[in-house]
């Protein structure tokens, strides 16, 4: 699964299921880079750097790209850890 289907096949979930799109927001804003303000293109996204070393600790390779189930479980999991 490329990054793009991930971030499509979420937005649907989440379009669907309120409470699973405000835990996604949060996870993505906990994810930011910081400074983002101030570097080109000006949006809250982590930097490749960060999700990759995400992706190592998590899957054991930079490359990979979680499943949605895996992102869906992060993101309760985080919420439940508030």
């Amino acid at each position: 699964m490329k990054w793009l289907t991930l971030s499509l096949s979420l937005a649907v979930r989440a379009a669907v299921d309120p409470s699973l799109a405000r835990d996604l927001m949060t996870v993505a804003w906990r994810f930011r880079r910081r400074g983002w303000l101030r570097h080109a293109p000006f949006l809250p996204v982590p930097s490749r750097e960060y999700v990759a070393w995400r992706m190592y600790t998590a899957f054991g390779d930079h490359a990979a790209v979680p499943s949605v189930r895996d992102v869906i479980r992060y993101a309760r999991w985080a919420r439940r850890g508030e």
